[in-house]
């Protein structure tokens, strides 16, 4: 078979064409008035495994689940079902170019939504029924198509933008003042924007902070007077500890966390969300990512992660399940899970917790989604193969659905 390249005509016509596929299929996939799902084994989202099992849904959400009794409208009696896998750390709109390159500069604007719904879509595939993608503008905008049903994906969550130390500064050679950084978290929220990402470290081991307490503070707490969460990019200890203190929501990466830190967001209440995914797949793609020179940094932090981790668990930290997905890791972003229990011996129920459960809690929707309950949307992953005995089960979905809505039913 002949595969167009990425950046042909050809293949943007393709495109158009899937697009106009999966539109269609999301169509077909209108809700019934009522589904029962048969299910074999069902991991609850938070902790609580039943054996034999009935769903019942009506519309996007479900209204019981009870022993079975008669036949349900799917049958799942050899799968092991669960809440839909929450992502609380992608970048949707990131893609590779015809030569298999990261795009890092300007391209079309029709190609640029195609690749975003593409990754939507396979992230969906994925079993991943809710991610956070921050940020970029466009996210916005597939996050609303999806919402009005006119694209099928995950549920969306976008911080529309990052801020920096130098974000909405009169002088970008100069820091900006805590006050234009809580004036632009009033923008932000403004504009749609459902989280702030704001960047508190570089993305070294031993990096400096690169924002002061004091603009910590102004974001951190502008964004907690607004309505807003706040997930912060750190990688050395220093600006982690910093954005802990300031009462920021969670602290992404972490790769170099110490045991004080750590002691500090168990005590805080912060969040925790450690990326395996992403370093990885950045070492295994190494020829699409040219700007990125120092891959034996990469592989200090997939180790120091791996010892963290364990350290998270033993303090009851909040552990989140997050992946920073970029360009090449859409659709596979269920790799983390066996990155975690292989590399950072993760038990399998707690990373599954982590990407259900604590992670809609994290997004301030523990009372919607992540766990299978009456009352809680319809946002289900069936996998072939117990994820609890074997996690790499995790590559194995062959039932999707999301509010109600069948999107993935490849039962055998």
């Amino acid at each position: 078979m002949i595969v167009a390249n990425r950046g042909s005509k050809s293949y943007r016509k393709n495109m158009h064409f899937r697009l106009a596929c999966i539109v269609f299929a999301a169509a077909l996939a209108a809700a019934q008035d009522r589904i029962v799902l048969d299910a074999g084994t069902v991991l609850d989202g938070r902790g609580g495994i039943k054996r034999n099992q009935q769903i019942v849904i009506e519309g996007a959400h479900i209204i019981e689940v009870r022993d079975a009794k008669g036949k349900g409208t799917y049958d799942l009696h050899s799968f092991t079902l669960m809440p839909g896998w929450i992502d609380t750390h992608i970048h949707i709109t990131w893609h590779f170019n015809a030569q298999n390159i990261l795009v890092s500069g300007k391209e079309e604007p029709g190609d640029s939504a195609l690749f975003a719904a593409e990754n939507a879509w396979i992230t969906l595939q994925g079993g991943f029924t809710t991610v956070q993608s921050v940020g970029a503008p466009m996210d916005a905008a597939v996050r609303d198509r999806i919402n009005g049903g006119s694209l099928p994906g995950p549920r969306i969550l976008t911080s529309i933008r990052q801020i920096n130390s130098r974000t909405a500064s009169a002088d970008r050679d100069h820091p900006a003042t805590p006050e234009a950084l809580r004036e632009f978290v009033r923008k932000t929220k403004a504009e749609g924007a459902d989280v702030i990402k704001m960047f508190a470290t570089g993305s070294s081991r031993n990096g400096p902070q690169t924002m002061s307490d004091a603009q910590i503070e102004a974001v951190c707490g502008e964004a907690k007077n607004v309505g807003l969460r706040v997930v912060v990019h750190a990688i050395s200890d220093n600006g982690a500890k910093a954005a802990v203190l300031a009462g920021c929501t969670s602290i992404e990466h972490g790769d170099f966390a110490s045991d004080e830190t750590l002691d500090l967001m168990a005590r805080h209440g912060t969040f925790f969300d450690p990326n395996l995914l992403v370093c990885h797949n950045y070492i295994d793609k190494k020829e699409s990512f040219p700007n990125i020179h120092d891959f034996k940094g990469l592989q200090e932090s997939i180790d120091s992660i791996a010892e963290v981790l364990p350290h998270a668990r033993a303090r009851s930290v909040k552990v989140v399940f997050g992946t920073d997905a970029v360009a090449g890791a859409h659709g596979h972003n269920a790799e983390e899970f066996i990155y975690r229990v292989r590399d950072a011996h993760d038990k399998p129920m707690d990373a599954l917790m982590s990407a259900t459960s604590v992670a809609a809690d994290s997004l301030g929707m523990g009372n919607k989604i992540g766990t299978i309950a009456p009352g809680f949307e319809a946002d289900l992953v069936a996998t072939e193969g117990n994820p609890l005995d074997d996690i790499t089960a995790v590559r194995k979905v062959v039932f999707v659905m999301k509010a109600g809505k069948v999107y993935r039913n490849t039962r055998r």
